[in-house]
């Protein structure tokens, strides 16, 4: 199963309230980040809308909330980027409820990151994001791991060009995921370590234990059960979050994450 975040880069210590809600965020605590966040703005409605519907991806809960926040802010976008974006949430929310089963909304993700392609300007900050959620799309709905492969390497470039540590973080993990697919193990476990590292070196716990959980796919004995147990145990500290991790974690452990 295959999950993604919103882009970015951590906290800031002269954005207050952004650090808060990094700190926040990183520890799975996405209802407390958003309201810190009133939607007066269209970058606020956006920003805690984002966080809304990540929260939906790692929990399989909060989908009322997400689509409340979803539509405050493509009421309050009044540019072509600001409406941009809203449409690439709009295509994540329905991405995550196609993924977990909640209801089938693969055309409607389709046709909202079609919106966003639209709307954001080749080169713009978002789309790199927007080009990783449609390799999301080709990975998982679509099974097109070819088409996933491009996509995900026109946002690892975007990240890159963008200075989005956060964002590089799930390109590499995704990169590494089709290349352990198709049995290149030292590109597999090249990707998940550098993977794990930014999201160390960020702080971003909630996207950390599944980090380890995929590096372990590519480690020998014992290193692999020793990553499997820190994951275990970051898991626990975040009561049970993300919900999709528990059966890969349960032994004997299957599979690459590529969250």
């Amino acid at each position: 199963m295959a999950h993604s975040a919103m882009s970015g880069t951590g906290s800031t210590a002269d954005d207050p309230l952004g650090t808060a809600v990094w700190r926040l965020r990183s520890r799975a605590c996405w209802a407390d980040a958003a309201a810190l966040l009133q939607p007066a703005t269209p970058a606020f409605a956006l920003q805690r809308a984002a966080l809304l519907v990540e929260r939906c991806l790692y929990t399989e809960q909060g989908w009322a909330e997400a689509e409340d926040a979803l539509r405050t802010a493509e009421a309050l976008a009044d540019s072509d980027d600001e409406r941009g974006a809203a449409a690439c949430e709009r295509g994540q929310l329905a991405y995550a409820a196609t993924l977990h089963g909640v209801r089938d909304r693969a055309d409607e993700a389709r046709a909202a990151l079609g919106r966003a392609a639209a709307l954001i300007a080749p080169g713009a900050p978002g789309r790199a994001l927007l080009d990783f959620r449609r390799g999301l799309l080709a990975e998982n709905l679509t099974g097109s791991p070819q088409a996933a492969r491009a996509a995900y390497r026109r946002a690892h470039a975007g990240a890159t060009a963008h200075a989005d540590p956060l964002l590089l973080s799930f390109t590499w993990r995704h990169l590494a995921g089709l290349a352990l697919r198709d049995g290149e193990l030292a590109e597999a476990r090249h990707g998940f370590a550098e993977s794990l590292r930014i999201r160390e070196e960020l702080g971003y716990l909630v996207g950390t234990a599944p980090a380890l959980a995929s590096l372990a796919e590519t480690e020998p004995e014992p290193e692999a059960s020793r990553l499997r147990e820190e994951a275990r145990r970051l898991f626990r500290l975040l009561g049970g979050v993300p919900t999709w991790l528990a059966q890969q974690l349960s032994p004997p452990a299957t599979g690459a994450a590529t969250a």
